[in-house]
């Protein structure tokens, strides 16, 4: 029996057929929902891992890392609340842009209705309390550790705000340091070691503020407040009143001079008795 003439044109129809049926069925391989449930579950899996690294490349966010023990542990309670919120955020929004490009019209049938899934809607609704549970926790736990007061602190400062100046009193040494609008006086304070601080007002209603410090606390008329700066790096640090309280309220500033242990024990001894102004 004599085999028909091989045709060319009929063996490129018969591989581009081939071809097609291949394509297609490696496109619904991977449209199943097993393929698509796999592929969304990597990229979430992908995000975590890039909040993960964030936590482990320390970035700051813009913010100041602290140059006290209890300005570093503000640090890394905002430095958690960022990371927390990229991580929220980059979720939502993948979720957003998934429905948006999943489910944008194509036709104008009714796609199939879905009113409710009790899974789903359990784990939205019990992961953002267990974070916001988890904010609470350390939040409460850190304004705990910048408001602990030492017991037995190296240095006693007392620090009076006034229209428009401050005064830093060192009751050890009977040292003065005053300020006033035209001349910005300096709080001197030891590296490594706690200093207590009595915060009060000779008038009306200032802030007490040192951004590198990641403190702010007010001075108020009347009251007296009490908190511990525990320095961890020598340098000089600005600060300023962040309360609106009159005319020159833009010229009450100072500054804060961090000192070695042995280096501020001479500034103590050079300055005993004397006012600076």
């Amino acid at each position: 029996m004599a085999l028909p003439p091989f045709d060319p044109l009929i063996q490129i129809d018969l591989d581009c057929n081939l071809k097609r049926s291949t394509i297609k069925t490696a496109r619904a391989e991977g449209n199943s929902p097993a393929s698509r449930r796999v592929r969304w579950g990597a990229k979430l899996a992908g995000l975590a891992v890039g909040s993960v690294a964030l936590a482990g490349c320390s970035p700051a966010f813009g913010a100041y890392r602290g140059a006290t023990t209890q300005g570093r542990s503000t640090f890394h309670l905002f430095q958690g609340f960022a990371i927390t919120a990229i991580f929220v955020g980059g979720i939502t929004f993948g979720l957003l842009f998934f429905v948006l490009l999943r489910y944008r019209k194509k036709s104008d049938a009714i796609p199939k209705q879905r009113h409710s899934n009790v899974k789903i809607e359990i784990l939205y609704t019990v992961i953002p309390i267990l974070i916001v549970v988890g904010l609470f926790f350390f939040t409460v736990k850190v304004e705990n550790k910048v408001d602990a007061l030492n017991p037995s602190p190296n240095v006693k400062v007392t620090v009076t705000a006034f229209q428009w100046g401050w005064k830093f009193y060192y009751p050890a040494t009977n040292t003065t340091v005053i300020g006033s609008i035209k001349h910005y006086p300096q709080l001197v304070l030891p590296e490594g070691e706690t200093t207590a601080i009595t915060l009060v007002s000779q008038d009306v209603v200032h802030g007490f503020y040192i951004p590198a410090f990641n403190f702010s606390r007010y001075a108020l008329p009347g009251f007296v407040n009490h908190f511990d700066f525990t320095p961890t790096s020598a340098g000089t640090y600005i600060g300023r009143c962040s309360q609106l309280c009159g005319l020159y309220h833009s010229e009450m500033l100072f500054s804060v001079k961090v000192l070695s242990a042995q280096q501020f024990q001479s500034w103590t001894s050079s300055q005993a008795g004397k006012v600076t102004a």
